[in-house]
């Protein structure tokens, strides 16, 4: 093997060193300063929109946890299902409003439902966020100030993953808090990350409108994506204030957990290829253990090593919890290799019941109905 081989190698990795330790040392910006107060009558009504699908753990917890707010404003919320023997009824809290309608608004299930939710919601505020999140009290009050600073159209936040389900989950769990998470967080600091996630996107009933309605985003695998970049055709930016929360991990096994991530770094790569491509160096344990089976010096895979340790326990004492035993982390983090490479070759994708073939423009057919 040509010598210089190694030294390429090992200089990718070292990139990918600095990258982590940009991360961890960003890392602690994310400690929220305390709520604002205000009257109580300044405070604007909120609707927060869930759309289900099918069982999860804990999700009435869950769905409680977006009522039972220090807010002083009027919540209410709204659970939408297309079917109505969907399992998720039965965890709707009784102080939610249940919709439940068939009706389809293009391929994405997720988006019909918001349409189909969206007519019946009156609040100042709409908030949707997936059915898998677990938010503080606090939450609505720190989306709404967020929401009022000027020039701002929406609100969206970035999330740590809790493994809700034995081993897999936690090993899901990890690769969102000591992957996805840091990413976030040096993609801000840069300015190279424009985020809007389902975890949280919150927004005003005319920014809505103005922005054609959900209806606009039926065939985008990337809605909430898509959502952001039709706030900031407004003129508007999207906010991310200071506050993480997490998104529930459920996977019981391997294969489900591929499937998940795999899904998710293809859409990332569909809508930025070359931006996606640029993203593996931030992969340095894997370019470490590749220049070390070249020829390279042990030395660059105990450095990538160690800064991934010190990157997750970093993560982890932000957000209050050991996500995973750390000893996971190189095995973690070569899966996480492994996925994104395998992302440059998926064209088609497992999504809720349904088997969805992603076009180059972002949009998506479905091969198979979900029920």
């Amino acid at each position: 093997m040509p010598g210089f081989i190694p030294d390429i190698l090992t200089t990718i990795a070292m990139i990918g060193c600095a990258y982590t330790v940009t991360g961890a040392v960003l890392a602690g910006r994310w400690r929220a300063p305390p709520p604002p107060r205000r009257d109580a009558r300044a405070w604007p009504s909120i609707t927060m929109l869930k759309p289900l699908y099918g069982p999860e753990p804990d999700l009435a917890a869950k769905l409680n946890g977006f009522l039972d707010q220090d807010y002083p404003g009027a919540i209410a919320m709204l659970c939408g299902v297309a079917d109505p023997a969907d399992p998720a009824l039965a965890s709707v809290p009784a102080r939610a409003v249940r919709m439940v309608s068939a009706a389809r608004h293009g391929s994405n299930a997720k988006v019909s439902n918001l349409v189909n939710m969206s007519g019946a919601a009156d609040g100042d505020i709409l908030i949707l966020s997936d059915s898998d999140m677990i938010v503080p009290r606090d939450y609505a009050s720190r989306v709404v100030a967020a929401l009022e600073a000027p020039g701002v159209g929406a609100v969206t936040l970035p999330y740590a993953g809790l493994g809700e389900t034995g081993g897999w989950s936690r090993m899901a769990a990890a690769g969102i808090s000591w992957g996805f998470l840091p990413g976030v967080m040096v993609g801000l600091a840069t300015g190279m990350a424009k985020p809007c996630m389902g975890s949280t996107i919150a927004l005003r009933r005319e920014t809505l409108d103005a922005i054609g309605g959900f209806a606009r985003f039926g065939d985008l695998l990337a809605d909430d994506h898509a959502i952001g970049a039709a706030v900031r055709e407004q003129g508007l930016s999207v906010a991310v204030p200071p506050l993480i929360v997490t998104h529930g991990c459920t996977e019981t096994g391997l294969r489900a957990l591929v499937a998940h991530e795999l899904r998710w770094n293809a859409t990332v790569r569909m809508l930025d290829p070359a931006g996606y491509a640029g993203s593996l160096v931030t992969h340095p344990l894997a370019w470490a253990l590749i220049a070390w089976i070249a020829g390279a010096g042990g030395w660059v895979l105990a450095a990538a090593i160690a800064c991934r340790l010190i990157l997750a326990a970093r993560i982890d004492y932000v957000v209050g919890r050991r996500t995973a035993p750390l000893w996971w982390l190189p095995a973690r983090d070569l899966l996480s290799f492994g996925i994104a490479v395998a992302a440059f070759f998926t064209r088609r994708v497992d999504w809720r019941g349904a088997r969805l073939h992603m076009a180059d423009d972002g949009r998506m057919t479905a091969e198979t109905e979900t029920h």
